[in-house]
């Protein structure tokens, strides 16, 4: 996509699902890419394989860099490390793709103070942090820049079970539309991709359940669970020159998840 080649990318959780797919697209797209993992290298050297593969082919020394750069996202010094590192490898950072999260079922009457705190901290004040530090690299330089927020259909459906984990996309939905609104005439683009139901590892459970996905997929308009490229290719154009002219927005990638499924058939007047 226009504007890509040559960019400097840092990616979250970027060892599987969502997160991996994103740092495979944007390497496609000729950008650098830092590959942040928590605790397998192994992971994040696979996902950095399929990049470079992606990206160069058989050919060696095709102009693409990759870094991997571990760092846990609850951590501000792991953050601040994690950040500083891609800069000192690529010399900026043009992009923040905010991915790393993590959720926890539970009735909400019975979530520990502490199992909520850590979705928090992790899905939210992590994403914050990011943007933090990436935002004063930009403006040090005073450069444009972009940050692409990883959200969730769940920012605005209430996911009973998951408390925490609702909340903490809804917050990064006010927090998508303030950095932007904020930032926006220093040339820094915000905006979020809300994946739908995603067939991912994370999502296991349901994915290699026939039945359980039948029932997830007959509440999206489109019958079927979206691919983790397909939130990939939406990340590419919020970060080219083709977005250009957005920011502060969530584009929701969902088959048609938040059109209110049940409504198909009337069934009130």
């Amino acid at each position: 996509m226009k504007g890509l080649k040559g960019k400097n990318v840092l990616v979250t959780g970027a060892t599987s699902g969502i997160g991996q797919a994103i740092a495979i697209r944007l390497a496609a797209e000729g950008c650098n890419i830092a590959i942040n993992y928590r605790k397998s290298p192994e992971a994040a050297e696979d996902t950095e394989e399929m990049a470079m593969q992606k990206a160069c082919g058989d050919i060696e020394n095709c102009g693409v860099k990759s870094l991997l750069v571990q760092g846990d996202v609850s951590k501000e010094e792991d953050i601040i490390n994690m950040v500083n590192t891609a800069i000192e490898r690529f010399g900026s950072l043009d992009i923040l793709v905010n991915n790393a999260g993590i959720q926890t079922e539970a009735n909400s009457h019975e979530i520990e103070t502490a199992e909520f705190d850590q979705v928090l901290t992790v899905n939210l004040r992590g994403a914050f942090l990011c943007a933090r530090e990436t935002i004063k690299h930009m403006l040090s330089q005073n450069r444009s820049g972009i940050i692409i927020n990883i959200s969730s259909v769940h920012e605005i459906i209430p996911r009973p079970m998951y408390l925490s984990y609702s909340i903490s996309k809804g917050g990064m939905e006010n927090m998508t539309k303030t950095l932007a609104l904020e930032y926006a005439n220093r040339g820094i683009r915000v905006n979020a991709v809300a994946p739908g139901a995603t067939i991912t590892p994370i999502n296991e459970a349901w994915t290699d359940d026939p039945e359980k996905k039948a029932v997830v997929e007959s509440h999206i308009p489109m019958g079927r669970a979206g691919t983790a490229e397909e939130m990939a290719a939406a990340v590419a154009f919020l970060a080219s020159d083709e977005a250009a002219y957005i920011t502060g927005q969530t584009l929701f990638v969902d088959g048609g998840l938040t059109l209110y499924a049940d409504f198909r058939e009337a069934w009130s007047a």
